[in-house]
């Protein structure tokens, strides 16, 4: 698909039937047709293949092509049956327009259009509608991590607070956890990848006044991408302890579990040593020869097992 933007009233709104496409300030690709492609490519922009948006070297991901430049960044969102991944998107910046392609769908490419007008960079030129989409992207990024937390500490929160006690409640709260580690990770890549762009972006700016307008919303996102990355690194620390602290209740539940075994065979073992001397095949046993054997025998089990029980609650080992 294939969507042209151009500025109004409330901010961008889609390019109207009938208009060249190269009255568009953005152009976003998603999942294009060939036949799209080349309707780009006509204005003489070169798009990337999926193969290209996905090369990790830093020469394919960052570079400048004539007078635009190629920017490949990974951001977190769904694909095409709706699953939460991560994939790259690629922005072509040049003097005219602003182009983006990318294979799934980051919420803030549906949201951006709408309130473009409200960020600090605006939308009259591609470089504002540049900065300002990586503003919605940023304050995307944020929100992720906000709710990470929240779930981290609902996580924490039943596992601390006494209330995870089943095998199935824990671990279900330890997948979640790892759920919410792969986001965080998510979020950490995408924000790593966003710091690259926006510096390659300024070592490109002029000296003009526009320019040192665009300076000051690259350096205020900047310092946006960098507390961000440190509350990120802070949620990964809270995601290893809730981790380890589910573990350590499956395993408090597990040693629960084997020291009741352990007492029942403990309990058992003097009656069953007893059983075990008068099943034996001696000529003179004389407990066998009398009326009061049989009875002896279990009471002397009975009581074997209560002194052996009381023992344990002596040693408060029950």
């Amino acid at each position: 698909m294939m969507f042209a933007y151009t500025p109004g009233g409330s901010g961008l709104e889609k390019l109207g039937q009938g208009v060249p496409l190269s009255s568009a300030l953005w152009i976003d690709l998603y999942r294009p047709l060939d036949a799209q492609v080349h309707e780009v490519q006509a204005l003489g922009i070169e798009i990337p293949t999926l193969a290209d948006m996905e090369e990790i070297e830093i020469s394919n991901r960052l570079y400048r092509e004539g007078a635009y430049d190629v920017m490949t960044v990974v951001l977190p969102g769904m694909s095409t049956s709706r699953s939460p991944i991560e994939g790259p998107v690629t922005f072509i910046l040049s003097p005219e327009r602003l182009v983006t392609v990318r294979h799934h769908a980051p919420r803030p490419f549906e949201t951006f259009p709408g309130r473009a007008n409200s960020g600090v960079a605006g939308c009259t030129t591609p470089e504002r509608i540049f900065l300002g989409l990586l503003e919605e992207i940023i304050s995307r990024l944020a929100d992720l991590l906000e709710g990470g937390g929240r779930s981290l500490t609902a996580a924490t929160a039943g596992v601390f607070g006494g209330g995870v006690t089943t095998p199935a409640t824990l671990q279900h709260t330890l997948e979640q956890v790892g759920l919410q580690g792969e986001l965080v990770g998510r979020v950490r890549l995408s924000l790593l990848t966003l710091e690259r762009a926006l510096s390659f972006y300024g070592q490109h700016l002029g000296s003009t006044t526009a320019a040192d307008g665009m300076k000051a919303v690259v350096k205020g996102e900047m310092r946006d991408i960098q507390a961000l990355a440190v509350h990120a690194d802070f949620l990964s620390s809270r995601v290893a302890l809730a981790v380890d602290a589910t573990l350590g209740m499956i395993n408090l539940a597990q040693n629960a579990t084997v020291r009741i075994l352990s007492v029942v065979a403990a309990l058992f073992l003097p009656p069953t040593l007893i059983a075990s001397i008068y099943g034996m095949n001696f000529a003179v046993m004389p407990e066998l020869t009398k009326s009061w054997g049989y009875p002896f025998a279990l009471i002397l089990m009975l009581g074997s097992s209560l002194a052996t029980y009381v023992f344990f609650r002596w040693k408060k080992w029950l």
